[in-house]
């Protein structure tokens, strides 16, 4: 080709075309990201997830665990393994997610058989989890309330059982879907990781301990049509999610065996992880692939225990191109091997098996991102006065109303500045995570009219540092 030098209408164009590049350029710096999609009103149509606007969700996020096993353990004190704060919400919104799944203890939720057996009670296990959830879908996150683990009679519940047991599990989802039917970003997974072998014991349970059709359980189970039927009757129209057999690895007669549901808002839950017996793309292919044609799919846990990603890269890839939720195990920190953990401290940085889930997130960028917390208490104001002597101190707090709402259940968050540690409290409960203190109420100052106020105190320990506490979250939101 020729090329022609000096020509004005030439240099013309090349002017002109140089602006318009220079605009572009200028235009995709400024665009503002997108915002996240909103998550409210959930439900089902066809094979899809849909919010109440219409429009296609995909939830992608990590599974929180601990609400599970943290309960179990005498004199323990922390509902959660780890800090629920707005910093540690933010360390896990900052890696793009829209999902947050809760592995819940039935015996802590229902407070039977001497759980929840640390120093605080079912009342209270049940307000934490309240308080975590509303403050995650006041953020626009999906929440995932799923039954880890359960067991029968007078039996506790600290490890995962085959099925749900018939005796509790009923009750747990009465419970549960009636605290949380009002709140439309919220789905319920019926059961963990079922391991019976038998599918029609999978949807209709048993009467009694090793009864037909499930004979390798030993005890009577609910079956999935009971659970349906239970959130069912509650009017809770949440979505469901119902995982397979083999851990929920096996989703070969999912939908011959799918219960039935008025609301038709079921959606079918797997779990993968390198070690699953299902774990190659033409598996996935002939199994989920078949599934998510009918309805929606999540993969509800995936991860792999060798400190590595390309399992999961290999994963991810697929499921994206099914257009297929899934949530990773899990947000711990644990080490990245036999749990697997995706961080290595509550900050939010990521193991080597963590990194790899954390970019292909931040390359989908489904997540809205860290947020500001703004708040959404008006009129609440916080007084914290303290006094001090050498190595010891007492506080008072007052928590005022002055706006017209009326708070049914409060929660305090606040991070000590210096090393204080509290030993005592009065008219109030505390978990401290290191100096992250997570106050709730007790059974007689839980509500708060507008106009009043409340107050509480506690005396505690320090070494070199006193400073009290100047920034509050009242209910997940800042106040001062």
């Amino acid at each position: 080709m020729q090329r022609t030098h000096g020509s004005p209408l030439f240099i013309l164009v090349l002017v002109l075309a140089l602006l318009l590049t220079s605009v572009a350029s200028i235009f995709s710096l400024t665009t503002p990201a997108r915002a996240a999609v909103s998550v409210a009103g959930l439900h089902v149509s066809g094979n899809q997830l849909l919010n109440g606007s219409g429009q296609v969700i995909r939830p992608v996020g990590v599974d929180r665990a601990g609400t599970e096993y943290e309960c179990d353990a005498s004199g323990n004190t922390n509902v959660f393994d780890g800090p629920t704060d707005i910093t540690a919400i933010n360390a896990m919104l900052s890696w793009d997610i829209t999902a947050v799944r809760l592995p819940l203890n039935e015996d802590c939720w229902l407070g039977i058989n001497g759980y929840p057996a640390g120093a605080y009670t079912a009342s209270w296990y049940q307000q934490t989890i309240v308080n975590f959830v509303n403050t995650l879908t006041s953020y626009n996150v999906i929440v995932i309330l799923d039954l880890h683990w359960n067991n029968s009679g007078t039996n506790q519940s600290n490890s995962q059982e085959p099925m749900p047991d018939l005796d509790h599990a009923p009750a747990f989802w009465t419970s549960v879907a009636n605290t949380f039917k009002g709140n439309s970003s919220v789905i319920f997974d019926l059961y963990n990781e079922p391991y019976t072998k038998s599918w029609s014991c999978w949807l209709n349970g048993s009467t009694a301990a090793g009864a037909s059709p499930c004979t390798d359980v030993p005890f009577a189970v609910a079956g999935m049509q009971t659970l349906v039927n239970t959130v069912r009757a509650t009017g809770a129209t949440n979505p469901i999610m119902l995982g397979g057999l083999a851990y929920a690895n096996d989703m070969s007669q999912w939908l011959q065996y799918e219960p039935t549901d008025p609301d038709h808002n079921l959606i079918a839950s797997t779990h993968i992880y390198n070690f699953n017996a299902c774990n190659t793309v033409s598996c996935w292919a002939s199994g989920i692939g078949t599934i998510a044609s009918q309805v929606p799919v999540i993969a509800g846990e995936i991860g792999e225990n060798d400190c590595a990603d390309g399992f999961i890269t290999t994963l991810m890839n697929w499921l994206d191109q099914q257009k297929i939720g899934y949530l990773a195990w899990a947000w711990d920190t644990y080490g990245c091997s036999s749990f697997p953990a995706l961080i290595s401290n509550y900050n939010g940085t990521p193991t080597a098996y963590g990194a790899g889930f954390k970019s292909h997130l931040a390359a989908l960028g489904l997540g809205g991102g860290a947020i500001t917390p703004t708040p959404s208490a008006p009129g609440v104001t916080i007084t914290y006065q303290s006094s001090q002597w050498t190595g010891g101190f007492t506080a008072n707090v007052t928590i005022t109303n002055a706006g017209t709402v009326s708070y049914d259940g409060w929660t305090l968050q606040f991070t000590f500045p210096g090393d204080q540690h509290i030993t005592t409290m009065w008219n109030g409960s505390y978990t401290q995570t290191g100096e992250t203190v997570t106050i709730t109420n007790v059974s007689y100052n839980g509500t708060i009219a507008g106009g009043q106020s409340i107050s509480f105190g506690f005396q505690g320990t320090w070494t070199s540092n006193d400073t009290s506490p100047t920034t509050f979250l009242f209910n997940g939101a800042s106040v001062s």
